[in-house]
């Protein structure tokens, strides 16, 4: 990361003196130049006090630079090929997106892409003041082996059809707009009508690690609450989406739940997760594969299952656990779909894979 010259701005397409209201006018960025094989990219603040960039799992925080005594505050950040990557600006303890920017991810955070990041079709832009659409359906939920009340909201794309469970849900509610993407998706024929059921988390370390409670009260708790909803829905195609964590608790539900799932969309799933893991200082350099990989290594079956993994290209230290976790899977019988998208450890970066590797899982459904 460096920081910018003062004859720089004129490079990124930004007339007039900075700090001036025709430079503020013209003002949108993140504006990205070629730089090698990768880019240089220009942020701006406007204000009266220092701000950081903070870097969603890719970077360390880069603090801007002051133009003079005007109240514009810039860095230029190098960026590599293909990256697309949730960021905010910190102004003392608070959190902002970034005004320049209409593309955001909730009201304090925003979303950047190299001018080479592969579009994401489906996906409508919403700025950090839009609101986005929920499902009408809401289902209130208390669980006796999860514990405490949530609400579950339901929603049929096109109709509805095979149910696609989406865990971290409040995050593809509130942040991304994955009912809007999934409706898009759907009405363009890239997938059939299915019905989306937006599973919150509570804690995602305790419910997301490979322990049976969550996938019993899916099982015997949640769906029966579903098919009791009045919102079409095909309880016998079940799709689990899953990222991070949730990538883990979706494989490991595959392995030890397979009467219940059989097909699973995957993004950078935690492979590296063994029970000692969480607590320890480095928790990615364990065991490879972890738990997953020890388990499929016992000779699991995963004959019938479709599971399609996803990670990102900028997450090395996560491919290895991933990579070894895949082939294995494909050995104990799955079919398998591998790919790697222009991202870190970033569900902005999690959205394109969502929706096609969905389709894929229904595929034969």
């Amino acid at each position: 990361m460096r920081l910018v010259g003062d004859d720089t701005f004129a490079g990124f397409g930004l007339p007039g003196a900075p700090g001036t209201d025709a430079f503020w006018a013209a003002a949108r960025t993140p504006a990205s130049i070629p730089d090698g094989d990768g880019w240089r990219t220009l942020f701006l603040w406007r204000g009266s006090s220092a701000a950081t960039i903070d870097f969603e799992s890719w970077s360390e925080p880069v603090p801007l630079r002051r133009f003079g005594d005007t109240d514009c505050w810039y860095a230029e950040v190098r960026m590599p090929a293909r990256l697309r990557v949730t960021y905010q600006f910190r102004v003392g303890e608070e959190a902002h997106a970034d005004p320049f920017n209409p593309v955001a991810a909730g009201g304090d955070r925003s979303i950047a892409a190299t001018p080479d990041a592969p579009a994401q079709p489906h996906w409508p832009a919403v700025g950090a003041d839009g609101v986005l659409p929920l499902p009408r359906t809401r289902i209130r939920w208390a669980s006796e082996r999860l514990g405490g009340r949530r609400t579950v909201r339901v929603h049929p794309a096109g109709g509805g059809g095979p149910v696609v469970l989406l865990l971290d849900g409040d995050d593809w509610l509130f942040l991304h707009p994955a009912m809007s993407a999934f409706d898009s998706a759907v009405a363009g024929g890239e997938m059939p009508p299915v019905t989306l059921v937006f599973l919150p988390a509570r804690d995602r370390k305790a419910e997301f690690a490979c322990r049976p409670e969550l996938w019993e009260a899916v099982r015997d708790e949640l769906l029966p609450l579903v098919a009791e909803c009045g919102v079409p829905a095909d309880l016998d195609r079940l799709v689990v989406a899953g990222q991070s964590l949730g990538g883990l608790s979706a494989v490991y539900a595959a392995l030890e739940f397979p009467g219940l799932v059989s097909r699973v969309a995957c993004q950078s799933g935690s492979f590296w997760w063994t029970s000692d893991a969480m607590g320890s200082a480095d928790p990615l350099g364990g065991a490879v594969g972890g738990v997953i990989a020890a388990r499929l290594r016992e000779g699991a079956d995963l004959s019938g299952a479709r599971v399609a993994f996803d990670v990102g290209e900028h997450e090395t230290r996560m491919l290895p656990h991933c990579e070894v976790v895949e082939v294995l899977a494909e050995q104990a019988g799955a079919t398998v779909r591998v790919s790697r998208g222009a991202f870190g450890h970033d569900r902005a970066g999690w959205r394109h894979a969502l929706l096609r590797d969905v389709a894929w899982a229904l595929e034969s459904a």
